[in-house]
């Protein structure tokens, strides 16, 4: 079969006004939508130490990676410039108090798409920290959001950086009222 200018034309001009309709931008973002698909699915959760906090004091409070087995991601301070670390941004109101995060220690590993070791979190990551809550708190309960960006890996490739949120509810005790411990183990109580 032989192939004209004219032809080779007319599909190069067909391509070019395929990339600049609607079309190519749903194609572009189902492919987008298949990377996600591709990513480990990573709990991310947050926990308070106790079921009320007290006006006036701290309350320990964390945000929980879930890392399925044979995936990990990057840790806080990654060892390579080109890798997404792990960071958690935390936001209340009402003059709340946020201490740092503290992150956990990392793993020291390589895997097979890197020569040099990595800084990486496995399993469960816990990164923990302090809020402090004014005496004069003016209501029952406060709002804890925290925005959580990591990057996730196999041991044969990484995965586009994530940027996932979650929220956390402390109620606020009465000031006669006893304050409990949450049930949960992620403090080493409960």
């Amino acid at each position: 079969m032989k192939v004209t200018r004219r032809a080779i034309l007319l599909l190069t001009v067909a391509i070019i006004a395929l990339a600049a309709s609607d079309g190519f931008k749903t194609s572009a973002a189902s492919l987008k939508s298949v990377a996600a698909a591709r990513q480990p699915n990573i709990g991310v959760k947050s926990y308070s130490s106790l079921e009320k906090a007290q006006r006036g004091r701290t309350v320990q409070a964390a945000v929980v990676l879930e890392i399925p087995k044979g995936y990990h991601v990057n840790s806080n301070r990654p060892t390579g410039k080109y890798l997404v670390p792990t960071s958690v941004k935390i936001e209340v109101g009402d003059n709340v108090k946020v201490g740092a995060v503290n992150y956990p220690k990392p793993l020291v590993r390589t895997f097979s798409f890197s020569e040099e070791k990595l800084s990486v979190y496995e399993g469960r990551a816990v990164m923990r920290f302090n809020l402090t809550i004014p005496q004069g708190f003016p209501h029952s309960k406060m709002l804890v959001k925290a925005r959580v960006k990591y990057q996730s890996c196999s041991d044969s490739e990484c995965y586009p950086p994530v940027t996932r949120d979650t929220e956390l509810w402390i109620g606020i005790a009465a000031d006669n009222e006893t304050v409990k411990r949450a049930n949960t183990n992620i403090f080493g109580k409960g």
